[in-house]
């Protein structure tokens, strides 16, 4: 999994970012991120853009903030 990034981090990220990147923002795993997307219960919208899953960096930053920034 690797380090979690920082909020800092976060905050220089595009607009939108893939659901393994969210995954890192949040300290969670990939598969996990893949499994709770699937569920329904990753805690920020997902997007479907073609096959692929996309998170925007807005929603993440307002998560982590939230959460006092913790990962």
């Amino acid at each position: 999994m690797g380090e979690p990034a920082t909020l800092g981090e976060v905050r220089t990220w595009p607009p939108l970012v893939s659901l393994a990147q969210a995954a890192r923002a949040l300290g969670i795993g990939t598969t996990t991120a893949y499994d709770l997307r699937r569920r329904g219960q990753f805690p920020v919208p997902v997007l479907r853009v073609g096959f692929r899953y996309r998170v925007r960096t807005a929603d993440l930053i307002r998560y982590l903030e939230a959460d006092g920034g913790a990962s």
